[in-house]
């Protein structure tokens, strides 16, 4: 439901495997029987509430550690690495799509191959690395080039240098891609037993938990470490990350011995890809009528036939011979032969795509951190004369407008337009996505016109050849853009995940979060493409570029308008896409959709769900 589900592996019932542990071997019928009692014994002492603050503090630590070090990077990278901002910008980007493209390929080989716990252990170590390594960049003089003060001439990093950095940001993807795709799932295996009478509102206490959690972690991350390297310098403010992947690895590995670790099993991704290899092996077929039962589905599954959409995939399912199903029901080869259910769930992503690309546009807005940083580090940031915010932490701005519009939206805005209706108002889901869409376009609107006040004003100042120069304009001009993208992001985000989970079959709901942190991995891709773009062709003919080093020479103001003009051209087409769309609710029970609905309404989009993976870092 919440954005950081968008990162997690499959939840499946059907799970009920778990990892063989080792015991006296078995001599007879007696001590068979004795050696299955014991193992369920063994097993009923595992899991529960007892290993959740494990899981949570790793999770915790490892979202601190990880959001702490982003919002300054580009800093780092123009101020110690000399790197001009456009390239620096464009490798954040790729940083940011790759920690967002990762968790999917971390949830495949977790459902598929190595389990959630090895896939967390993994992620652990291997981000553990990647800090250190980052760390090592600030300690080792020759890891980075020389220092220099302006104006001479500053000596740029060798490919080496580049690369040892670069490396770091590799690792920490890698084992972000570990950790946050199979923990919010790994936990809910710890709770998810049969003996568990109380199981499914201690899932959702967990649930409502992990997201409070997720989201101090943030908080803490975007003010406590930000602060850390802003008045201590990079050796401390790396270094303390690197401490509490530490701690977070330690926690987790604490706690080993009393989880419950499932086996793997078939992921999701795998049935897809079995459905297009069995419709293009079968594509010389001629479909048989639906009431010729020469369909192959699943003992007692509502899905019997295939719809008339898409006809092309429901060739996967055409049963040729009786032998091609074993006596247990089961496709003797799942690559020529594939259930009608596997088959409608693809069907449903397919006409998915469409709306889940108009939710590109705002991954790349929200991609646009570094301005912003720009922007307050040349500005008034003191609340008092004794205390200044953070440059990089004004992303707090954005994560407080989602956490109150999400309580005023569930528990003031919905129950006081149902007691004025006298029924349940619910807005609908493609509505909120709409408006958020149209936010996101009014927030670089916003942020347009604050930055070029903000130019004028610095070059009115005498600042034009300064970039570092302080204008004299507070940084809490800044906040506006900071709440409407906040805005953006609760209606879009949020409205997204929950069109998808009531319009997929309930066996797709982990989809929803794949989909949407591969349109974050896309929107941060096509964003380092859309800079490359405007700082080649703005520097044409010995221009100063739009995306210049020097913040006040440049126009980030028309850079700025140029992503509102495509933002409100993207909602043009979300419309367009949405009047298209034909929903999926006809190849899904209507009991399912009702259940599915009915679940929403209960859990209900809580305040703390970290929808984002990188928005405020």
């Amino acid at each position: 439901m919440e954005k950081e589900m968008k990162n997690h592996s499959v939840i499946s019932p059907s799970e009920s495997k778990v990892e063989k542990e080792t015991g006296n071997p078995s001599s007879g019928i007696g001590d068979e029987n004795e050696t299955d009692m014991e193992r369920l014994t063994a097993r009923s002492r595992k899991g529960g509430l007892i290993t959740i603050p494990f899981i949570i503090a790793n999770e915790g630590f490892e979202k601190v550690a990880s959001y702490g070090l982003l919002p300054n990077m580009i800093l780092y990278m123009m101020n110690v690495y000399h790197l001009g901002f456009a390239k620096a910008n464009y490798i954040l980007f790729l940083w940011s799509a790759a920690t967002n493209f990762t968790p999917i390929i971390g949830a495949f080989l977790a459902d598929s191959y190595m389990g959630r716990c090895l896939t967390i252990s993994l992620g652990c170590i291997i981000s553990l690395l990647g800090m250190m390594l980052l760390w090592l960049t600030a300690m080792i003089p020759g890891a980075k080039p020389p220092t220099c003060s302006p104006p001479l001439p500053c000596k740029t990093a060798t490919p080496a240098q580049l690369f040892f950095l670069i490396a770091s940001f590799g690792l920490m993807s890698i084992g972000a891609g570990g950790i946050r795709s199979a923990s919010m799932a790994f936990g809910a295996d710890q709770l998810d037993k049969g003996d568990n009478a109380g199981n499914q509102r201690a899932l959702e206490s967990y649930f409502g938990l992990y997201y409070a959690a997720t989201t101090l972690s943030v908080l803490v991350a975007l003010t406590g470490i930000v602060y850390i390297q802003d008045h201590m310098g990079w050796k401390v403010g790396f270094g303390v990350p690197v401490i509490l992947m530490f701690l977070s690895a330690l926690i987790f590995f604490l706690a080993s011995p009393i989880y419950i670790k499932k086996a793997a099993t078939t992921s999701l991704f795998t049935g897809f890809a079995q459905v297009i290899v069995a419709a293009y092996r079968n594509r010389k077929l001629a479909l048989p009528p639906p009431e010729s039962g020469n369909y192959h589905h699943e003992k007692g599954s509502s899905y019997i036939v295939p719809s008339g959409k898409l006809r092309f995939l429901s060739k996967a399912c055409v049963l040729q011979n009786p032998e091609d199903v074993t006596p247990s029901g089961v496709a003797s080869n799942p690559w020529n032969l594939c259930t009608v259910q596997q088959v409608e769930e693809l069907k449903a992503l397919i006409r998915a795509i469409p709306i889940w690309t108009t939710g590109i546009m705002m991954s790349i807005n929200i991609s646009q951190s570094a301005f912003p940083l720009l922007q307050a580090n040349t500005m008034d940031r003191h609340l008092t004369s004794s205390f200044e915010i953070p440059a990089g932490s004004f992303g707090v701005f954005m994560i407080i407008t989602i956490t109150v519009w999400l309580i005023l939206y569930d528990r003031v805005l919905l129950p006081l337009a149902s007691k004025i209706r006298g029924k349940p108002v619910r807005v609908g889901t493609k509505l909120r996505m709409g408006a958020g869409l149209f936010m996101t376009a009014m927030a670089m609107a916003v942020s347009a016109i604050v930055e070029h006040i903000r130019r004028r004003k610095a070059i009115d100042q005498g600042f034009l050849n300064n970039p570092r120069g302080l204008v004299n304009m507070s940084a809490m001009w800044l906040v506006p853009q900071n709440v409407v993208a906040g805005l953006a992001e609760a209606l879009n985000a949020i409205g997204q995940f929950e069109f998808y989970y009531t319009e997929f079959p309930k066996s797709m709901s982990s989809v929803a979060a794949s989909l949407f942190g591969l349109g974050m991995a896309v929107g941060s891709l096509l964003a380092s493409v859309l800079l490359s773009a405007v700082d080649k062709y703005t520097k044409r003919e010995g221009k100063e570029s739009w995306v210049s080093n020097n913040i006040n020479k440049g126009r980030f103001d028309y850079y700025y308008w140029l992503l509102a003009i495509m933002s409100f051209i993207n909602l043009l087409y979300y419309i367009l896409c949405s009047w298209l769309y034909e929903p999926c609710a006809d190849q899904v029970k209507k009991g399912e959709v009702e259940e599915k609905e009915k679940e929403l309404e209960q859990r209900s989009l809580r305040p703390g769900s970290p929808f984002r993976t990188d928005a405020t870092a």
